[in-house]
């Protein structure tokens, strides 16, 4: 190709984009009213299942009796009372079992000493479901709140000690040899270095805190309670009311999916620093 020729080429502009195309390799954007996305498939389902007749009514109550009968037990009987009590059962036990698990994981986190104490016995813990400890709970604390409140919050303290502690371990070691070298005291090593670096870890262990609360709160009110939406529900499987049953699983799933949507929006404004997939 001669000088004239190859100068031609170069001064016509190029019609082939090159600019580079980036692909989307994330989530993506993010979707509007996405958190009332998959239950409302769900209650669609159940709503076209029980209208076409796919849904038994004794299989699976229909919504529209749900809601019917979520009206007579809030008219008639002490519905808002039930849901109170267990409310508050379900916060006390999940506030003391957070307290104690992240104490724990704390001082197990940072001390050598600390974790050979405290870590073992918390992994045997973790080996026996507390479920089956609650024979023992009743012998030791009776059938009252006492009994439902411990066996709650030891249900709670487990996610919270393992996520914070996994947490606490996972920061960076250099960090402490920057403080050190800073001769930056323990307490402000503490509040800018050691909780920044275990808040992802305690709050994703308050996630699964939240629904161990819920597993926990159910089975407890099976235990000789006199109110409370397990109490509602024991009493209407004496009496044969599906219809109240699924009442209560209703109540049960609502609070659980509203406590975890609370923690999120939490994790979200807490770790809003971190460049991640969540955004």
């Amino acid at each position: 190709m001669t000088s004239a020729a190859l100068a031609t080429v170069l001064a016509e502009p190029s019609t082939q984009d090159v600019r580079v195309v980036r692909r989307r390799l994330g989530p993506g954007r993010r979707v509007r009213l996405a958190f009332w996305i998959g239950p409302s498939l769900l209650l669609a389902i159940w709503v076209t299942g029980s209208s076409t007749g796919f849904i038994a009514p004794q299989v699976l109550t229909a919504p529209w009796d749900v809601v019917k009968e979520f009206g007579d037990q809030w008219s008639n009987h002490d519905l808002l009372g039930n849901i109170a009590t267990s409310v508050q059962r379900a916060a006390l036990g999940l506030l003391i079992g957070t307290a104690a698990g992240f104490l724990l994981a704390l001082v197990s986190g940072l001390s050598r000493l600390g974790e050979a104490v405290i870590d073992g016995p918390i992994q045997i813990k973790r080996a026996v479901p507390t479920l089956a400890l609650i024979p023992l709970f009743v012998a030791w604390f009776g059938i009252g709140e006492q009994m439902k409140v411990i066996t709650i919050a030891l249900i709670s303290m487990i996610p919270i000690y393992v996520n914070t502690h996994n947490g606490l371990r996972g920061i960076d070691n250099r960090y402490a040899e920057l403080a050190e070298t800073l001769d930056i005291r323990r307490g402000a090593f503490l509040r800018h270095v050691v909780l920044p670096g275990a808040l992802p870890g305690f709050l994703l262990g308050l996630r699964f805190a939240v629904t161990s609360a819920m597993l926990g709160l159910v089975v407890v009110e099976q235990y000789n309670s006199l109110s409370g939406i397990g109490h509602m529900m024991t009493l209407a499987q004496e009496y044969g009311e599906t219809s109240v049953i699924v009442v209560g699983l209703v109540l049960y799933g609502v609070y659980g999916f509203l406590a975890d949507a609370a923690v999120r929006l939490v994790e979200r404004k807490a770790l809003s620093w971190r460049r991640t997939l969540e955004g």
